[in-house]
């Protein structure tokens, strides 16, 4: 048991980096489309050699450390934004049980009974190595933006958690394997089972939250060139500013999955009661990768369509819009499931 959860953390982490790299691929390709460039295409044939040679590029850069700068604090806060992205994915359900070698595998590392709430945890811990890379930079404007960052992601975290609150309600669990399972198929009764049907408030909260959690367009106003330089990584360079690139194409992935499980079904697909064994679980893992990808092109598209919010515009989003959306939308929601299990009668 130890040695195939072992191999599954392996695999999952360096699908997690493979993935994350060509995200960085795609995205180019995707601005392109956009703006009719023809986007990479020199590095290897279409350009699929590209996140090769920007990996080659930031590790034969220089590595420098400012003078004045705190010098521990300055390599933990890449390390921690890269680990708080790479940590959540080992809770993530990826499919049904494959049953190799006459044993049972389980798709999943770990699966807790408080998943949801280890995700937002972990997710929450990731603004330190934002703030801590940019306060021991020693450069007002790097802590110009950590300090943006941070108030944006305690606003829309609050109005993710109500959100989540919601789903939770609604399936009565807090792992991330029974909140899939409870909406397993796509048609039961009459009614689509996958939350976006029943919760598609909820779940355009969460997405736009999602965004902002991210740092990605509109809402990457920690990075704003034109009025904060490059944002909190000013002072980065070589693999230490890859490590915070690199992080935001693995936190995007890793978002994606949790979108697919909490609003559509995770793995779960139309039709699937009529396989079993191994080929459901290939199935449900292409179901959820297919699911994922969409959602990333979308985050992508997203960024290259829409301009930047100002930030007080930002705050009064999350504030003043998305946060009442939310808890109006969670006690429509609590009154209904007391009407079904009659508790007003």
């Amino acid at each position: 048991m130890l040695l195939e959860k072992l191999i599954l953390v392996v695999i999952i982490f360096g699908l997690s980096l493979v993935i994350a790299m060509y995200s960085t691929y795609f995205e180019r390709k995707v601005a392109a489309w956009f703006q009719d460039r023809i986007g990479p295409d020199r590095a290897g044939p279409f350009g699929l050699l590209q996140p090769l040679a920007d990996g080659v590029k930031m590790f034969l850069k220089e590595d420098f450390i400012p003078k004045h700068a705190d010098k521990w604090l300055f390599i933990m806060g890449p390390g921690i934004s890269m680990f708080t992205a790479l940590i959540t994915s080992t809770i993530i359900p990826w499919g049904p049980d494959l049953y190799m070698f006459g044993t049972n595998v389980v798709l999943q590392v770990a699966d807790f009974n408080v998943g949801i709430l280890f995700i937002l945890g972990v997710l929450s811990v990731g603004v330190y190595g934002i703030m801590i890379g940019a306060w021991a930079s020693n450069n007002k404007f790097s802590l110009f933006g950590a300090i943006r960052a941070s108030s944006q992601m305690i606003s829309y975290e609050l109005a993710m958690g109500v959100s989540v609150i919601t789903i939770v309600m609604m399936t009565g669990s807090l792992s991330l394997r029974d909140i899939t399972e409870s909406q397993h198929g796509f048609w039961n009764d009459g009614w689509f089972t996958w939350n976006v049907f029943s919760q598609p408030v909820c779940f355009l909260v969460f997405f736009i939250c999602s965004l902002a959690e991210l740092n990605r367009a509109p809402f990457d106003l920690s990075e704003c060139e034109s009025e904060l330089i490059g944002g909190y990584h000013t002072e980065y360079g070589s693999m230490k500013l890859g490590f915070y690139l690199f992080a935001e194409y693995v936190s995007m992935f890793i978002s994606s999955a949790i979108i697919s499980i909490l609003f559509f079904g995770g793995y779960s697909f139309p039709g699937m009661d009529s396989f079993s064994g191994n080929t459901l679980a290939i199935l449900g893992v292409v179901a959820l990768f297919a699911k994922i990808f969409f959602f990333i092109f979308v985050i992508m598209w997203i960024r290259w369509t829409l301009p930047r919010f100002r930030f007080d515009q930002l705050m009064h989003l999350g504030w003043k819009s998305l946060i009442p959306i939310a808890l109006i939308n969670l006690l429509v929601t609590g009154l209904v499931i007391a009407f079904k299990n009659g508790w007003f009668n």
